[in-house]
């Protein structure tokens, strides 16, 4: 694949929540209008209850799913061959390894399925088995194989009938061969007329005249009625000898147990490892769909092309995929603090202070002059009342509000009936674990040596808010233990009265809590009057106490 047409994988943060998932399908299909590369939404996590609300409320499938952009073989340069099946013989597996300048060839089946290897080596070997003269029984060796191998030409026989049984013997004279030809031999001899007649007259299933020398009629005829094919080649009777054996089919020589394979999705890094544990030089690929790909070696996955993305609704470090530093990074539209995540070259950063990414992304469709259809206007807005709690955020600007007011006139939806539905799918518990519900819209904040997780909720009513407390907060110690975390803190936050109960845990998070938002906690809940962004409110506070208490104990 080109550079030109290489796909941009678009993706959100980690734990996607709804303006993750809108801003990546709603910027991709902006991309794809106003530009040449192939755009893809991709998801970095599982979607939660709000967001999947949504995607199936306005007829869109939920992204394909990326946990990684570090490259992979598919993003190296995969070698072709031309398709070669397990009846080829193996002198034309040879002719064609000189041809393509490859040692390894792939077998495959109709339906371009792996079915074995078959090596320079294989071929050597098969070679120098001098000791086996019914090799060609054996390998049930079709007669078009022979004459294929020999450049001959099939005086007598059907091409695709197969040697049975029976050794290979040469011909040197008619009372040594009297002695030697038994019953389906193949038998090499000139154009001595005794010396062809006494092979037949002996049981030969097969003559093979070498030099093109001539046969007489009456030793077609003898031949014909003995069943015996008679294959003619320009090829002397040594060169015959030689070759014969090379005419069995591939399938008796090739590997097909132990085959060290790679997906086409299988990391750099992994393949390198199992490669430098091999003898071969070449390995086969295989398609996500299974099928055969080609061949790659060594030395081409020192030439990888990276991976290119976007990055929406955020740029730290700790909230994106894994393998970023190994990624290009195209862009980034966000508009929350600038973060940890750096560039090798100079980038196209749209970082705008208002309260959801959809926000920068509906000016982005006026600046490009791309008309916004139904159900992409549908995304925006979801994202937009989901990040601004229906306008009533402090995070929400003017902006936001009229971005979402003209999104809800092209979709054709009220705001307070569409949220308080979205809001009410989000808050739904049934069926849900407790990890489901904590990871349903989570996030790590790093800065120097304070590190911490922020989740949050959003609920119409009070009882499903409490509902919520009782099912996260027990879990709240093995999340900051799963991944290592000092402080995890879940908001629950009321959408009508604008209010946050904040759950904990981690040491001295209860003090913490105290110190940034001056407040007293009972029974092990942070109440928080007005608190209701994480981004403007809760996160700032959290990062400057920590930092502070850093430096008190420095």
């Amino acid at each position: 694949m080109s550079e030109a047409i290489r796909k941009v994988n678009i993706i959100g943060h980690l734990n996607p929540d709804t303006d993750s998932i809108c801003a990546a399908i709603s910027y991709a299909y902006l991309k794809n209008q106003i530009d040449d590369p192939i755009y893809e939404a991709r998801r970095a996590g599982s979607l939660n209850r709000e967001t999947a609300f949504v995607l199936n409320h306005f007829g869109f499938e939920e992204p394909p799913l990326i946990t990684t952009v570090t490259p992979q073989i598919k993003d190296a340069e995969i070698q072709t061959q031309p398709k070669i099946d397990a009846h080829m013989s193996l002198y034309s597996a040879w002719q064609l390894m000189q041809d393509i300048k490859l040692d390894t060839l792939c077998v495959t089946d109709e339906k371009n399925d792996l079915t074995g290897l078959i090596a320079v080596k294989d071929i050597a070997n098969a070679n120098m088995s001098l000791s086996e003269p019914n090799l060609l029984s054996k390998a049930c060796t079709s007669y078009a194989n022979i004459v294929s191998t020999l450049n001959g030409t099939m005086t007598l026989g059907n091409p695709n009938d197969t040697v049975k049984d029976g050794n290979i013997r040469i011909g040197t004279s008619a009372a040594a061969l009297s002695e030697i030809v038994s019953s389906g031999d193949i038998v090499v001899v000139a154009g001595n007329h005794e010396n062809q007649t006494v092979a037949v007259e002996h049981g030969a299933s097969c003559l093979i005249v070498s030099c093109d020398a001539n046969v007489s009629q009456d030793v077609i005829t003898l031949a014909k009625a003995r069943d015996c094919a008679i294959i003619s080649t320009p090829r002397d009777t040594f060169e015959v000898a030689r070759l014969l054996i090379m005419s069995m089919p591939v399938r008796k020589k090739m590997l097909t147990e132990g085959i060290l394979k790679f997906s086409v999705n299988t990391a750099i890094d992994d393949a390198r490892k199992a490669m430098a544990n091999s003898r071969h030089r070449f390995f086969p690929i295989i398609n996500e769909n299974g099928t055969f790909a080609g061949l790659i070696s060594g030395p081409s996955l020192l030439k990888v092309r990276k991976k290119h993305v976007i990055l929406v609704d955020h740029n730290e470090r700790t909230q994106a995929v894994d393998g970023l530093e190994q990624a290009e990074i195209m862009e980034i539209v966000d508009h929350h603090r600038i973060g940890s995540i750096e560039t090798t070259n100079p980038i196209i950063f749209r970082n705008v202070p208002v309260g959801c990414t959809c926000t920068i992304i509906f000016g982005l469709y006026h600046e490009y002059g791309v008309k916004i259809p139904k159900n992409i206007a549908g995304l925006m807005l979801s994202a937009i009342l989901s990040d601004t709690l229906a306008f009533r955020s402090p995070t929400c600007t003017e902006r936001d509000v009229i971005a979402g007011k003209k999104l809800a006139e092209i979709c054709g939806e009220d705001i307070d009936t569409y949220s308080e539905a979205m809001f009410d799918a989000g808050a739904d518990l049934s069926g849900r674990t407790a990890e489901e519900v904590f990871h349903g819209d989570y996030k790590v904040f790093s800065r120097g040596g304070v590190k911490f997780g922020v989740g949050q909720g959003s609920f119409m009513t009070e009882s499903s808010r409490k509902a919520a407390e009782k099912l996260v907060g027990p879990f709240l110690e093995t999340a900051a233990k799963t991944e290592e975390l000092p402080l995890v803190f879940y908001m629950f936050t009321d959408v009508k009265s604008q209010t946050t109960e904040m759950l904990y845990y981690g040491a001295n998070a209860e003090s913490v809590l105290e110190r940034a938002f001056d407040t007293k906690i009972k029974d092990g809940i942070a109440t928080l009057p007005g608190v209701v962004s994480r981004k403007k409110q809760v996160v700032p506070s959290l990062m400057a106490t920590l930092q502070t208490l850093a430096e008190e104990d420095n």
